[in-house]
């Protein structure tokens, strides 16, 4: 649903009209009664009254026009005011508020400014506060940022003045629809189709995977979709600071990292929950993201006995992704040699995905590489297919291929142990 734009005389007018009716409106409630009836009822009722008191105001609107003002009331009483219209699109996967005069939205991959606005900077304020306290958090100046999800999963990220200096900011990104699967992600040609088969045995095989990419590459869609490729009758545990996992199987327990309390005490890390998990009896362990010093514990459990784990890592390239747990590693107090944790990352991990939002802004698989113990002092890394990019087509969009580098894995041996190693002509490179 998109909005209508519309003006009375003025867009102060329409903003006069609008404080005048939800004023109203709120006055002609009785509020005990009101808070037992169900949320649709209570809805319903209101828009009838708004609708009155739109009419009683004699403002010279068309029905479409004062259709979209009760729905603004509506929106500003019950929901999210302006950001309402946006969440109830369906092709908008990012919303951007940098300010209240300043709204982006991603479609599609590209951002677009929309003609969405607060009332001043005290509104989107009171945006942000109503989003906390439905989640139990707090925002203020004395804790201007906010992690949170909305109730259809979609992830939210506020921060307020002083740490905001041109005013209060909001950014949601959206989990909404049907779950995607492999040959969606196919279909979108975020890979192709030897890549789909490749990554299914390697879930199905129970290799150990870490997704890495940069913000907005595609990591937790690609991690969503592997999830639906694992056995069922396996108990997964999922490890998250904000839950935004889809996982596709039915036997998962989901565990939430939670915040210090205004004191400064009761906080909950990762490295907490994947400590406790393993006395969960997992047979696989999915980190959302791996961030901080739960990288060590988390190869460990991969090394001992909770093989086919995944997460998420963000890095712009797979070297990258190695350099980055090894730092993570290291914070967490625990004086191993550096070589030693190198050493660790090779023997427990089996494939890095690396993506990438290309030019144009679609998302896609750049790489799949296998984890191929040392070179040296360095984790050797060895692509199995990679995209090649061969210029912009005619809309804006990276051009290119996907391509098989002609390698098989030494994991296809275990693939084949476990009975689900795709044909070996799929390794075989492609012709130029």
């Amino acid at each position: 649903m998109k909005a209508i734009p519309f003006k009375l005389e003025s867009e102060s007018a329409h903003g006069a009209l609008k404080k005048r009716v939800q004023s109203r409106l709120m006055q002609s409630l009785d509020l005990a009664q009101a808070q037992r009836l169900p949320e649709t009822q209570l809805r319903a009722e209101c828009f009838r009254e708004a609708d009155r008191l739109i009419g009683a105001e004699q403002a010279p609107l068309t029905n479409s026009e004062k259709r979209l003002l009760v729905q603004e009331v509506l929106d500003d009483i019950f929901g999210l005011g302006p950001i309402e219209p946006l969440l109830r699109d369906l092709e908008i996967s990012d919303i951007l508020i940098n300010g209240p005069n300043s709204v982006y939205v991603e479609r599609q991959g590209r951002l677009e400014r929309v003609a969405v606005s607060f009332r001043d900077d005290h509104h989107l304020i009171n945006i942000i506060t109503r989003i906390a306290n439905k989640v139990g958090r707090r925002i203020d100046e004395s804790t201007p940022m906010l992690d949170a999800r909305l109730q259809d999963g979609s992830r939210v990220n506020a921060i307020i003045p002083p740490l905001a200096l041109n005013g209060a900011c909001l950014s949601i990104r959206r989990f909404v629809g049907t779950d995607i699967g492999i040959d969606d992600l196919i279909k979108f040609e975020s890979m192709d189709a030897r890549m789909g088969e490749l990554l299914q045995a390697a879930v199905r095989a129970k290799l150990n995977v870490v997704i890495s990419g940069g913000a907005g590459s595609g990591k937790t869609t690609l991690l969503n979709a592997l999830s639906g490729h694992i056995p069922e009758g396996e108990r997964i545990v999922t490890i998250e600071d904000t839950a935004e996992l889809r996982i596709q199987r039915d036997h998962v327990v989901c565990l939430e990292t939670r915040p210090p309390n205004i004191e400064g005490q009761g906080a909950v890390a990762q490295r907490d929950l994947l400590k406790n998990c393993l006395r969960m009896r997992p047979d696989r362990i999915i980190i959302g993201e791996v961030r901080g010093d739960e990288a060590l514990d988390m190869l460990q459990a991969m090394n001992t006995g909770h093989e086919g784990s995944m997460t998420t890592i963000h890095a712009n390239t797979v070297q990258d992704a190695t350099g980055r747990l090894l730092n993570m590693v290291k914070l967490s107090g625990i004086e191993y040699p550096t070589q030693v944790i190198r050493e660790q990352i090779a023997s427990t991990l089996d494939v890095i995905v690396q993506l990438s939002r290309t030019t144009g802004g679609k998302r896609k698989i750049m790489s799949i590489s296998e984890v191929d113990g040392m070179d040296g002092s360095r984790v050797r890394v060895r692509d199995i297919f990679a995209f090649r990019q061969r210029g912009i087509d005619d809309r804006g969009n990276a051009h290119g291929s996907f391509a098989a580098t002609g390698r098989k894995p030494a994991f296809y041996l275990k693939m084949e142990t476990e009975g689900v190693a795709p044909s070996p002509t799929l390794f075989e490179p492609d012709r130029q």
